[in-house]
C-alpha cells in the first residue's frame, strides 16, 4: 500500500510538470511569433529593374571579367621599343607616414600594345591574365598623344 501512494505521489508530480513545460513552450513559440510580426517583410523589385540592371551589368568590364572589376592604372609610355609591347611608368604621390610630406612614387608596367601608342603618350591600362613573364596588363586607350 505505501508503494502505490509513493507511485501515484509520482504521477501526480509528473502530471504537474508536464504543464509547465508546455506552458514554457508556449511563451518561446509566442516570442519567436512577435518576433517575426515585428520584422518588416521584404519587397520584392519588379521584373522591368531586374532586366535593367542585367544590361547595365553587361556593359561593365565586371560582366565580362567574372563580376571581378579588374584594376586600372593611367601613367605615360616610357618606351616602345619592344614590339606589340610599351613599358608605362605611372606615378603616384603618397603621404609619408612619419613627415607627413608627399612623396613621389613611380612604377613601371609592360602591357600589351595594339593600339600603337608611341613614347610619351599618355595612356590608360588595364589589368589582365598574364601575357609572358612580366607582362600582366594591356593598353585600353591613349589618352593623349604626345607632342613632337
Amino acid at each position: 500500500m505505501a508503494t502505490k501512494k509513493k507511485t501515484e505521489a509520482v504521477e501526480e508530480k509528473a502530471e504537474e510538470v508536464k504543464p509547465q513545460e508546455t506552458e514554457a513552450e508556449a511563451k518561446a513559440e509566442a516570442k519567436t511569433e512577435a518576433a517575426a510580426e515585428t520584422k518588416p517583410a521584404k519587397a520584392k523589385k519588379p521584373a522591368a529593374s531586374k532586366a535593367a540592371a542585367e544590361t547595365s551589368a553587361t556593359d561593365t568590364n565586371s560582366a565580362q571579367t567574372g563580376g571581378k572589376k579588374r584594376s586600372e592604372r593611367i601613367g605615360i609610355v616610357f618606351s616602345d621599343k619592344m614590339t606589340d609591347t610599351v613599358v608605362v611608368r605611372v606615378d603616384r604621390k603618397v603621404m609619408h607616414p612619419l613627415y607627413r610630406k608627399y612623396v613621389r612614387k613611380r612604377k613601371k608596367f609592360m602591357a600589351h600594345d595594339v593600339m600603337g601608342a608611341a613614347e610619351g603618350d599618355k595612356v590608360k591600362i588595364v589589368e589582365t591574365r598574364p601575357l609572358s613573364k612580366r607582362k600582366r596588363w594591356r593598353v585600353v586607350e591613349i589618352i593623349q598623344k604626345a607632342e613632337k
